[in-house]
Formats: structure tokens, C-alpha cells, sequence
């Protein structure tokens, strides 16, 4: 189904693997010119070079949490492209760990570049967006809305960024903006494949009997997979969904029960 995204410009922050990369994909295959922006370069060079058989894409290899780098991101794709239309925050991995051995520096890092970095890109694209009266997708995370003694930093700057995501939802009106948040659950990425073979290290046990242990406890009947995400990203972005508005959607196999 075309999705009207066609000759459409996004930044995809993240974009070198998992979710970010699967949503870069996506939006390349509606027709979108797609910036991928990352820490790893040679990497995220590759994957834009196989987008670009496509439609056109580029990489811009960069930390979001150095305080010059989102508007220097955001400049790049209109040098490139000539316009900006779309920005999905999707960067961002914190720290798990008992609270007790997490440091300052633990939680200054992952302030750093999962929310600072979104505040700082949606500022600097904010008016590009309100040029093209664009759309805004920030990839969050259930863990915001269910504390876990384990994700002491990750819960804490998934609930700061449903705040966020809320509040910038009211000037993006205004400004013709569409700001929506997703919050995905256990998804099948190289970091969930991780978190898996070290629960089955430490529990003895092989990773397939870890893997149906994890799903025993999280009462869902399988994980998510990347490319659901990001069609899901994508379906926000498009003209279909434009009276959706600040809203904070879960896609996580209802894994989250409360209201």
C-alpha cells in the first residue's frame, strides 16, 4: 500500500542496526530519502550504499551526545537532500545493572544520548519540520512504564521522554508538526539475543530453554521483530494517520497490562 511517503526526506538517528536500521529500510522502500545516523561509520556507509539502490540515502556518522551534532545531522540531510520532512529518534541504549554498582556516569551517559540527543535533534530540525509541516516518530520503550530494579536508568529516561514527547506534541501543533512516541517491548535484536545468551550462561541452561523462560515471565506469546516497528514508524509518518497526536503507542505483545 503506498503510504504517501514518496520523495520524502528523513533523518533516522540509531540507524546502524536493530530497530533503527530496520526503520531506515522501511522508509527507503516507501520512496524515502533517508539520512542514517550513527556512532559506526563504516557500517552505517554500507547500509547506505545498499539503500541507495533504492532511493537515495547517505550516512553521517556522528555521537548525539557531543552538543554540536544533532544540528550538524540535521544540516547534512537538507545539504543533501534539500529538504527535511521526517525525524525518528531512535539512538540510545542505557545501561542495565543492580542500582547499588550503577554510577553517576552510568546515568549521565545514558541521559546523554537517548534524551539529550532527542531534545537536541527535534530542536534542530524543528524548523525544517515546520517548513514541511512534517512528522516526528520517538522510538521510547515499555520499560517507562514498568519499573524494574534492573533498569533503574532505562525507565527513568523512557518516562522522562513520554513527558517529552507529550509536551512538544502541544508547540508542534502550532507549528504544524506531528509528534507521536512508540514504545516497543522485547524485540529481536542483536542486544535481546545478548541478554539472552548471558541468562542462559548464567542459569546453565541452553538458549533455547532461556528464550521460552523469558517469554514464560514476560506472559507474551513470542518477541517483536524489528520490521514491525518500523512499519508501524512508518505508518505514523504518513498522511493516514495525521490525526494522531502526541500519542504514546506500546507495540510490545501486550506486555504492558496496566492502564
Amino acid at each position: 500500500m503506498d503510504q504517501g511517503l514518496v520523495g520524502k526526506t528523513a533523518i533516522v538517528t540509531g540507524a546502524s542496526r536493530g530497530i533503527g536500521l530496520a526503520i531506515a529500510e522501511k522508509l527507503a522502500a516507501e520512496g524515502v530519502n533517508v539520512l542514517l545516523v550513527a556512532r559506526s561509520g563504516d557500517l552505517l556507509a554500507d547500509h547506505a550504499e545498499r539503500l541507495s539502490q533504492v532511493t537515495p540515502c547517505a550516512a553521517f556518522a556522528a555521537d548525539l551526545r557531543e552538543p554540536e551534532a544533532a544540528s550538524q545531522a540535521v544540516a547534512a540531510a537538507i545539504s543533501r537532500f534539500g529538504r527535511l520532512d521526517f525525524l525518528v529518534n531512535n539512538a540510545g541504549a542505557t545501561k542495565r545493572g543492580d542500582f547499588a554498582t550503577l554510577t553517576d556516569d552510568d546515568f549521565q551517559d545514558g541521559f546523554a544520548l537517548k534524551f539529550h540527543g532527542t531534545v537536541r535533534m527535534t530542536r534542530a530540525a524543528w524548523a525544517a519540520l515546520k517548513e514541511s509541516r512534517g512528522a516526528i516518530v520517538n522510538i521510547i520503550g515499555v520499560g517507562g512504564r514498568m519499573a524494574a530494579g534492573d533498569f533503574t536508568i532505562g525507565g527513568t529516561v523512557n518516562a522522562a521522554l513520554f513527558n517529552f514527547t507529550k509536551a512538544i506534541a502541544q508547540p508542534a501543533t502550532r507549528d504544524g508538526i506531528r509528534v507521536n512516541g512508540i514504545n516497543p517491548g522485547w524485540i529481536e535484536t542483536d542486544r535481546l539475543k545478548g541478554r539472552l545468551a548471558q541468562a542462559a550462561k548464567d542459569k546453565g541452561i541452553d538458549e533455547a530453554t532461556a528464550r521460552a523462560q523469558a517469554l514464560a515471565e514476560l506472559k507474551v506469546a513470542r518477541f517483536g521483530q524489528p520490521a514491525e516497528i518500523a512499519d508501524l514508524a512508518a505508518s505514523l509518518l504518513g498522511p493516514r494517520f495525521a490525526y494522531v497526536q502526541g500519542a504514546l503507542i506500546d507495540c510490545d505483545g501486550g506486555l504492558t497490562r496496566a492502564l
